[in-house]
C-alpha cells in the first residue's frame, strides 16, 4: 500500500519539525524543505524524512520537488516581526511570492489539498476574542504579507479549484522553540535567561495578554485540517468551508507577567516595541464545530512541568 506523500516547507523549524514528527507518527511520507534562513539558534531535521534545502520563491526549482505530492503544510515565511518592519520588502517577497509559488505548484501537481500556516497578528486591534468574521487590521509588513497569502488561498481555490484551508496561530509554544532572535516566542526566551541566572526581560510592564497553543495542538490541527471533509456536510446545510480561515488557539490567554512569575521572580522591565498587539485572545468555535479540534496542553501546566 502507497503511503500518503505531504510536503512540509520550514520543516527543519519549530513549528514544521514538530509538523514533520507528527505526520510521520501517522504514517505519512515526508518531504522536508527548508532553507535554514531563519536565525534559530539549531535546525531540526527528521533523520527518516526526505530533506530537501531551497528556496520557496524559487519556481523552477520547488516544482521539481513536488513529484506525487498529495498534501502540501507551507509553513515557511519570514515570520520575524522586527526585520519585516525593517525590510518590508524582504517579508513580502517571501510571504507573497513563496506562497504563490507554492500554490502553483501544488495545483499543477494536483496536490488534494493546500494547507497554509497564517497568523492571529492579521486581527490587529480587532475587538477581542477575535473570530474569523472580523476584518483584518495589519499592523505591520508581517501580518500584511501573511494575510496576501490567505487571500491567494482563497482565490486558488476559488479560480483554479485547488482545496485550500488557512490556520490562523496565535502564541504558539513547546518542545524547540527558538530561545534566541527578534520573534522568539516569549516563554523560549525567558526560559533562556532563567537557565542562564539573568532577569527574565519584560515588554513594558508585562500587562499584555497573550492565547498561547502547544506546538503539538498546532501539529495535530494542521493534520485533522488536511484530511477532513470541508465541504458538502449535512451538519452544515452544504456549506463550503474551503478556502476559509480557522483559529488556532487555546481560547484563553495569560499576561506575560503571570508567565513571568511562573518561571522566576527575577525580572527587569524594558520598553514597549512599536506594532505589537496589547492583547490576543481567539475565539475557537469554528473550528471546533467543523474540524472537531479542540486544544489539550495549557501553558502554565506546560511551564510548570519544565521546572
Amino acid at each position: 500500500m502507497t503511503k500518503t506523500l505531504s510536503l512540509v516547507t520550514g520543516a527543519a523549524g519549530f513549528i514544521g519539525s514538530n509538523l514533520t514528527d507528527y505526520l510521520v507518527k501517522q504514517g505519512h511520507q515526508v518531504v522536508c524543505v527548508d532553507n535554514e534562513s531563519a536565525d534559530n539558534e539549531k535546525f531540526h531535521w527528521n533523520g527518516t524524512t526526505m530533506n530537501v534545502s531551497g528556496d520557496i520563491t524559487d519556481y523552477k526549482f520547488m516544482r521539481n520537488v513536488f513529484n506525487k505530492v498529495d498534501y502540501v503544510f507551507h509553513l515557511a515565511a519570514e515570520s520575524r516581526l522586527q526585520p519585516a518592519i525593517e525590510n518590508p520588502i524582504q517579508a513580502v517577497h517571501r510571504n507573497c511570492v513563496g506562497t504563490t509559488v507554492m500554490l502553483q505548484c501544488a495545483r499543477e501537481a494536483g496536490v488534494k489539498r493546500f494547507v497554509y500556516s497564517s497568523t492571529s497578528s492579521g486581527y490587529g486591534n480587532n475587538p477581542y476574542p477575535n473570530d474569523e468574521t472580523q476584518p483584518d487590521d495589519c499592523l505591520n509588513p508581517y501580518s500584511a504579507s501573511k494575510v496576501a497569502g490567505e487571500k491567494f488561498c482563497k482565490m486558488y481555490y476559488n479560480l483554479y479549484g485547488l482545496e485550500t484551508i488557512v490556520l490562523r496561530y496565535f502564541n504558539v509554544f513547546g518542545h524547540r522553540s527558538p530561545t534566541r532572535g527578534q520573534y522568539a516566542p516569549v516563554i523560549g526566551i525567558f526560559r533562556r535567561q532563567r537557565d542562564a541566572g539573568e532577569p527574565l526581560t519584560l515588554v513594558g510592564d508585562g500587562s499584555q495578554r497573550r492565547d498561547f497553543v502547544h506546538v503539538q495542538d498546532v501539529a495535530r490541527a494542521n493534520y485533522l485540517a488536511s484530511i477532513l471533509p470541508l465541504k458538502n456536510m449535512a451538519q452544515f446545510n452544504g456549506h463550503d468551508y474551503t478556502g476559509e480561515v480557522f483559529n488556532v488557539g487555546s481560547g484563553k490567554n495569560y499576561s506575560i507577567k503571570e508567565i513571568a512569575d511562573s518561571i522566576s521572580d527575577n525580572q527587569i522591565n524594558i520598553p514597549k516595541r512599536n506594532g505589537e498587539m496589547e492583547t490576543t485572545l481567539a475565539d475557537i468555535s469554528k473550528i471546533g464545530k467543523v474540524i472537531g479540534w479542540q486544544p489539550k496542553i495549557d501553558v502554565l501546566d506546560w511551564v510548570h512541568g519544565q521546572k
